[in-house]
């Protein structure tokens, strides 16, 4: 086997490789799962530029997009209001020695504009309003509360969207289908095709209704239903069953169910109904809902993404596409005219789960505590004298604070930080978690949810999991894994043309990936990059693994290490460790204490240098140069352009 020898780094040790692949691509930042989210929230410049270059619409931080879901607070005449923008940040108050040392939090101060406009006179007042210390993160992607290290772990949901399911009914062994309309926030809507062949609704976990009934109410005549779901016998029979006659009588249906016991009004429950699904305040699908619920029924694809609520389009696609899969089509023809493939869905497949990373968790809580906040701004509104309201008298900013303080002290998310060793807290922050709140808990999570998937592949490791109770319900993300905007882990391949394997990197979710055949990182190619062999092993939506030729080749995988985790990319001769030891493995790693003297190595995988340096627990010179002083405090070193550098020792 033919050895190299590998010095790319000055003053290491010379490391012998005997790596036989070439890797088209550096391993990424490990810690950019922590640091991108964080800077998305506080609206950072680096990740302002990154959005712009994607190429994203109007590209908003998550501060500012709380606080303009939150403008304008009105008061209950609708003559005053009080609208917020332009949050920033001053300098942190102490360093992030200091803090450890005082046992103080790492914070900056937050300040926003507030517009305070009096609709009656004009009158418009502005101030800039203190709103708190904002907890800042530090460059090694974690957090200092009361001088405490903390980490935020990423949480791993079902994303809003729409859900097809399939279950088989017991006494008459029939194919029966429902599907769930996930928000982000809001009341669920779901549709079911019971065993006497008719289609129900049931609006917010109420009780099942007629399906017609909800689009009578929504102003469907009986003869726009037949015209519309005229191909369906189901349809057909459950008009035929539903006794209501016009929209009036089926609002007060509706209402009756949702609210029993209150005298319903034709008003009221038209009211109702419109704040339940088509008001932004009661009802959010989130731009990842929206993008879900778009391309599963293929609604305004390509289109940028405006609406964050439900539309009647959505509610008629969706009966359209439940009555289709129960009468067994393969297909179904969307609103635009394209063709969108019936199928049933897998919740447990990543292109339905989603990472809730540490700035969208922050995002919420904040969301929570200026909720809180708008209810006594608009008390104050109405006690106060309208001459002297000012936005700062009208503001209290203890809910919000109070909120954060909550979010880091005790949610279940934000953990003390694994310190036994660099790789331990490296570990810790690419972390991913099934639980916590508005996931799952330990007690109800069955198999499946636990359970290695085909779409884990170069997203999630499958070997690094606890084996206690929480086995499959904490995992860690892949090595060349990173988020994408909408929440969805994506893994990175080479591009494959015509048998030709390109040096084009195309990052995939887990959705994507299903469209393509993939080769393995290890497939023989020739100089030109040409496929080798005449048949190559590849794999398919589900996992599925064939032999193909080299032309019907679409993607091939960046490096063998792609599919692990960090951790379990450091231990040797992987490939002939048995899985369950290999697990084992990994974990014991995080339990090893590091050494008095440190020492490389003998013999290694190529990922410890990466590990170290991007773990922050080792003081990383940011030039090269020669070193002047060492004392135990600090190193001083005179770097090449002749710019000196002091390293303090941590």
């Amino acid at each position: 086997m033919e050895s190299t020898t590998n010095n790319s780094v000055p003053g290491a040790p010379n490391r012998i490789s005997f790596a036989k692949l070439r890797e088209p691509l550096e391993v990424p930042g490990l810690l950019d799962v922590q640091t991108e989210s964080f800077e998305w929230l506080i609206g950072a410049e680096d990740w302002f530029q990154r959005a712009v270059e994607r190429g994203d619409i109007d590209p908003r931080g998550g501060l500012q997009e709380v606080l303009e879901e939150l403008s304008p607070i009105e008061d209950f005449s609708g003559s005053m209001s009080l609208s917020f923008s332009d949050p920033r940040f001053d300098e942190v108050k102490a360093p992030v020695d200091e803090c450890k040392d005082k046992d103080m939090t790492y914070a900056a101060p937050l300040f926003v504009t507030a517009e305070f406009i009096n609709n009656n006179t004009g009158e418009i007042k502005s101030q800039t309003v203190f709103m708190g210390d904002f907890p800042m993160m530090t460059e090694k992607g974690t957090f200092i509360i009361n001088g405490t290290e903390r980490v935020v772990v990423s949480q791993l949901v079902r994303s809003p969207g729409v859900y097809f399911d399939e279950n088989i009914d017991k006494s008459t062994e029939k194919t029966l289908h429902s599907v769930k309309v996930i928000p982000g926030r809001g009341a669920w809507l779901e549709f079911d095709v019971d065993k006497r062949d008719t289609v129900g609704v049931r609006i917010d976990r109420k009780r099942r209704q007629p399906v017609t009934v909800l689009l009578k109410a929504l102003g469907w005549t009986n003869e726009q239903i037949v015209e519309r779901f005229g191909f369906s016998e189901i349809m057909m029979s459950t008009l035929e069953k539903d006794n209501t006659a016009g929209t009036d009588e089926a609002l007060l249906d509706i209402y009756r169910k949702l609210r029993p016991g209150e005298p319903p009004t034709k008003e009221s429950a038209q009211t109702l109904l419109e704040n339940l699904f088509f008001k932004e305040k009661r009802y959010d699908l989130a731009r990842v809902g929206r993008y879900k619920v778009n391309k599963k029924l293929g609604l305004n694809v390509g289109k940028p993404i405006t609406s964050s609520t439900l539309t009647e389009e959505d509610v008629v696609a969706t009966i359209e596409y439940l009555v289709r899969l129960h009468q067994g089509d393969q297909t179904m023809t969307a609103p635009g005219g394209s063709e969108v493939p019936v199928e049933v869905d897998d919740i447990d497949h990543f292109g339905n789960r989603r990472l809730r990373t540490v700035g969208e968790l922050i995002q919420n809580q904040i969301r929570v505590g200026l909720s809180r906040m708008e209810r006594v701004v608009r008390e104050r509104m109405t006690t106060q004298d309208v001459e002297a309201i000012t936005p700062q008298t009208l503001i209290n900013i203890r809910p919000v604070v109070a909120a954060i303080k909550e979010f880091f002290g005790t949610s279940q998310l934000s953990q003390f930080m694994d310190q036994n060793n660099p790789l331990s807290g490296l570990t810790h922050k690419r972390r991913l978690s099934a639980l916590g709140p508005g996931g799952l808990s330990r007690e109800r999570a069955g198999l499946e949810v636990r359970d290695v998937h085909s779409s884990h592949y170069g997203r999630m490791c499958p070997i690094e999991t606890p084996e206690g109770p929480n086995i499959g319900l904490i995992g860690s993300l892949s090595v060349y894994a990173r988020v994408n905007p909408f929440g969805f882990i994506e893994t990175p391949y080479r591009k494959v043309v015509d048998g030709v394997v390109t040096d084009q990197i195309d990052y995939l979710t887990a959705d994507e990936e299903d469209r393509h055949v993939v080769a393995q990182a290890n497939s023989p190619i020739d100089a030109d990059n040409r496929f080798t062999e005449a048949k190559i092993l590849v794999r398919r939506k589900g996992g599925e693994v064939e032999f193909v030729t080299g032309n019907e080749v679409d993607y091939m995988d960046v490096s063998p290490r792609q599919m692990v985790s960090v951790a379990t990319a450091m231990i040797p001769f992987l490939e002939h460790d048995d899985a369950n030891r290999a697990l084992m493995g990994a974990n014991m790693q995080r339990q090893a204490v590091p050494l008095v003297r440190s020492e490389a190595p003998l013999v290694g995988t190529g990922m410890e240098l990466r590990a170290a340096i991007d773990a922050g627990d080792v003081v990383v010179a940011d030039k090269a140069g020669v070193i002047e002083e060492v004392s135990a405090d600090y190193i001083t070193v005179m770097a090449d352009d002749g710019t000196r550098h002091t390293y303090r020792m941590r």
